[in-house]
């Protein structure tokens, strides 16, 4: 039975594996800890694979319709000064010029 192991947090290689208590990625020769994994939570990801941190402009990849209204945010759209849901790797909150309080799916957006 095969152990389940995380992806690496450098450059998201599924390769990882366990040596002397640490875990490498044999893609990108990254070594760290299950404990730091552990406490510094998911690391988001934008649709190239980019890690996102709080702060950071992204750009909308693709027309979105923004649920309970008639905007649609257009491709092309920058987006500034993100935040990361806790514990979501998959989401992140932000406000646009047309709309406030925008929850955004990370498959739809690259940092700009």
């Amino acid at each position: 039975m095969m152990s389940e192991t995380p992806a690496c947090p450098q450059c998201g290689g599924t390769l990882a594996y366990e040596d002397r208590g640490l875990l490498a990625c044999p893609e990108c020769g990254h070594e760290w800890s299950q404990a730091t994994e552990a406490a510094s939570g998911p690391v988001v990801r934008d649709s190239n694979g980019n890690p996102l941190a709080a702060g950071d402009t992204v750009v909308v990849i693709k027309d979105l319709k923004v649920k309970g209204s008639s905007i649609v945010l257009k491709q092309g759209t920058v987006i500034r000064n993100i935040r990361l849901v806790e514990d979501d790797a998959e989401h992140i909150e932000a406000h646009s010029d047309k709309i406030k309080d925008l929850v955004l799916k990370v498959q739809f957006l690259r940092k700009a």
